[in-house]
């Protein structure tokens, strides 16, 4: 006796995607470590110039009140860019790359948002945590599986 109320398995499943096709995941995590590279490199860049720009515009008075601009701008870049139309930042771009949800389908902003801060707090807390990806068969990061995404490479 079934009931729409009880709890199904196969319905509730954590990754309910298809098995990916090896290609999918091929090199992710050597492609996500020089999009990382890439990803930082322009968001310290984009961080600096605001800095400097609202520094200019104010005769040096913001740069006493500023507060550390790099996580506001990496919220904003990684939510803004991931939700938008390539799905990908520009460094994952570059590296061929984009992240979806676990269903397949484009990331929401929120998402792409807290699946950064995610990242900056498992990489400046617990460093070593990044490890997970190692055993996991879909290339995941534990950042990845609560934040509910998957790297793939572009189809």
């Amino acid at each position: 006796m079934s009931n729409a109320n009880s709890w199904d398995p196969a319905r509730s499943a954590v990754y309910p995607l298809a098995p990916l096709p090896a290609s999918a995941l091929a090199g992710v995590r050597r492609r996500r470590i020089f999009a990382l590279l890439l990803d930082l490199i322009l968001v310290s860049v984009l961080s600096f110039a605001i800095f400097f720009g609202l520094g200019l515009l104010t005769l040096g008075v913001a740069w006493l009140f500023l507060p550390p601009l790099f996580p506001i701008v990496a919220f904003f870049y990684n939510g803004l860019t991931i939700s938008g139309s390539s799905m990908a930042t520009p460094g994952m771009k570059a590296m061929d790359l984009e992240m979806r949800l676990t269903d397949g389908s484009r990331v929401p902003f929120i998402y792409a948002s807290v699946h950064a801060v995610l990242f900056y707090l498992s990489l400046y807390l617990f460093a070593p945590i990044l490890l997970f990806s190692l055993f996991a068969s879909d290339k995941r990061c534990l950042h990845d599986i609560l934040a509910g995404v998957i790297v793939l490479r572009r189809a």
